[in-house]
């Protein structure tokens, strides 16, 4: 299989039915010590988005990292049937491994209707294509990587991700206010709205952490820093496609008692705001118990 291609996010997302309101996913092969939080995320949007009709598209979600999950193990959904109203449509999703649940969340749906609009501008960040990607990145500062991450970040992988200062990550020294990165999935996908979606949830619960790190002067690479998702909350204004160009901006407002608070704007390459991400993390350095 070619890991570049699509193929892989999207056997990840394909979630086997057991019965009704019930409903498995698997990690991907190889995996990480732990089970990455969007995987967590997106797999319990596709669980809750199967119990809902189809013109009903998801517009927030919030949701709370409960354990670690484990790779090896598969993972339960149990999807709740809370609200099925005139406009909107509420399920809650319970994750599940070994019988303790990893991962909470609930998701709202809404009918499609016409409203008031008004929306934030997209901050100014030069083209993607001008930007090295994330192996040319590995070569220019592997000086400062762990080989642990530079494994990781070197892999093969179906996400084409730029980072727009990656001297502010690699030097963070110069503590940055935020940071910003265009992404895309590579290949073509799918024109199914609820695919897009779940694949937007996966990619938005990427680099927020170490937004807040920026602002100390430290990075997530510090083996001497402990960081962990605590929630994730997640707004989708408008449907994108994730296999164009999107714009991540991201920002720490807030860091205090080993919690730090973060949000990020998604942006379309057209300047359209499609989507609002809060997350809060632990964000610990080691000992410090």
């Amino acid at each position: 299989m070619d890991e570049t291609a699509p193929s892989a996010l999207l056997a990840l997302l394909d979630l086997e039915e057991i019965e009704r309101d019930l409903f498995r996913g698997f990690s991907p092969i190889p995996s990480g010590r732990q089970v990455y939080g969007g995987q967590a995320v997106a797999q319990a949007l596709v669980a809750a988005t199967r119990t809902v009709p189809a013109d009903r598209p998801v517009h927030s979600l919030h949701g709370y990292f409960v354990l670690a999950g484990d790779p090896a193990t598969p993972i339960d959904f149990a999807v709740e049937r809370v609200r099925d109203g005139k406009s909107f449509t509420t399920r809650r999703c319970n994750a599940t491994q070994r019988g303790q649940t990893i991962f909470t969340m609930e998701a709202s749906f809404q009918r499609r209707e016409q409203g008031f609009a008004h929306a934030d501008e997209m901050p100014d960040a030069p083209d993607p294509e001008s930007l090295d990607d994330v192996h040319a990145l590995v070569e220019r500062f592997r000086a400062f990587l762990p080989e642990q991450i530079e494994s990781w970040l070197k892999r093969r992988s179906a996400l084409d991700m730029r980072v727009v200062a990656p001297d502010d990550v690699f030097f963070p020294e110069r503590r940055a206010a935020g940071q910003m990165i265009w992404f895309r999935v590579r290949g073509a996908l799918p024109d199914d709205p609820a695919l897009h979606h779940a694949l937007l949830a996966y990619l938005s619960d990427m680099t927020l952490l170490n937004t807040a790190l920026l602002v100390h002067g430290l990075t997530i690479f510090d083996p001497q820093i402990q960081v962990a998702s605590l929630d994730h909350a997640l707004w989708i204004h408008e449907t994108p496609r994730v296999d164009q160009w999107l714009l991540y901006a991201q920002k720490s407002p807030w860091a205090g008692g080993a919690r730090a608070l973060t949000r990020g704007q998604i942006f379309t390459r057209e300047g359209r705001l499609v989507a609002s991400v809060s997350q809060e993390g632990l964000v610990r350095q080691r000992g410090a118990l």
